[in-house]
């Protein structure tokens, strides 16, 4: 890891190339983002954000794309020096100077993912969460998706246990597609089937193929809506599809009869 720019000069051709590339982020056109991330390099090539802005701007899946989102996590060490690595760890978001990093890292280990270099992908995220176990990223939500993706049961019930209060759909949806993983169809399975189903009850449908989701993404997710559920099953369906049985399973639960009760009779 390269040691940080420590001269004043230094430091302040980074708040300048940081501020171009919030000038950036503002930017009307694609065009001028990627022309003012270009100049914000040009001023301070330790500008992580930048390399960020012109990595979303790449083609997804090419080699440019995987060597901006590199350039911007060596750019971020260089930034902040190894100290900073041991002095921030366990709250690194907390700090400004840490984020175009955590940005970078997080875009290069989608990237990785993408192009079927798993272990690397994997790794990075839980190296993030090691740096910053509060999450601010949701780092934990891919982290989840790639490791039922890969089969990591292991470590996929160690994460879903470190974020245990975690009630969003990613987590509880999760937990029961774990569940079935490890020991199929039990009554404490079914318990958290059961749990998941009650914080958002739209994503059966779509998991099941009763309903096609958007080929758009909903902007915001609100848990227990609709647009939670299509945000989850655009992430997770794979996990469910490739879990032998586990849409069956599903389906069981999720249209069983229910048996209507006896009306009380009133006392005489």
């Amino acid at each position: 890891m390269a040691r940080k720019a420590s001269t004043r000069t230094e430091a302040a051709a980074l708040d300048a190339a940081q501020d171009l590339v919030y000038d950036a982020w503002q930017a009307a056109t694609a065009k001028r983002r990627v022309a003012l991330a270009r100049k914000a390099l040009a001023i301070s090539p330790l500008c992580a954000d930048a390399y960020v802005l012109l990595a979303e701007h790449a083609d997804r899946g090419s080699d440019e794309e995987l060597d901006l989102w590199r350039h911007g996590v060596e750019s971020g060490e260089s930034a902040l020096g190894a100290e900073a690595f041991k002095e921030l760890t366990g709250s690194f978001w907390g700090f400004l100077e840490t984020r175009p990093y955590m940005r970078a890292r997080f875009g290069l280990a989608q990237a990785l993912w993408l192009r079927g270099v798993r272990d690397e992908a994997i790794g990075h995220l839980r190296d993030m969460l090691r740096l910053n176990p509060g999450d601010n990223q949701g780092v934990r939500y891919i982290l989840a998706v790639y490791l039922v993706e890969a089969g990591r049961d292991g470590d996929l019930a160690k994460l879903l246990k470190k974020f245990k209060g975690d009630n969003m759909a990613a987590w509880t949806w999760t937990s029961a597609l774990a569940g079935f993983r490890r020991t199929g169809d039990n009554e404490e399975n079914r318990k958290l089937l059961a749990q998941a189903v009650a914080g958002n009850e739209h994503i059966p449908a779509y998991l099941t193929g009763e309903k096609s989701p958007p080929k758009t993404l909903p902007p915001f997710i609100s848990p227990g809506d609709v647009d939670e559920a299509i945000h989850y099953v655009h992430e997770f369906r794979e996990g469910w599809i490739h879990t032998p049985g586990a849409i069956d399973w599903l389906r069981s639960f999720r249209f069983a009869p229910k048996v209507a009760k006896k009306p009380r009779r009133r006392p005489q």
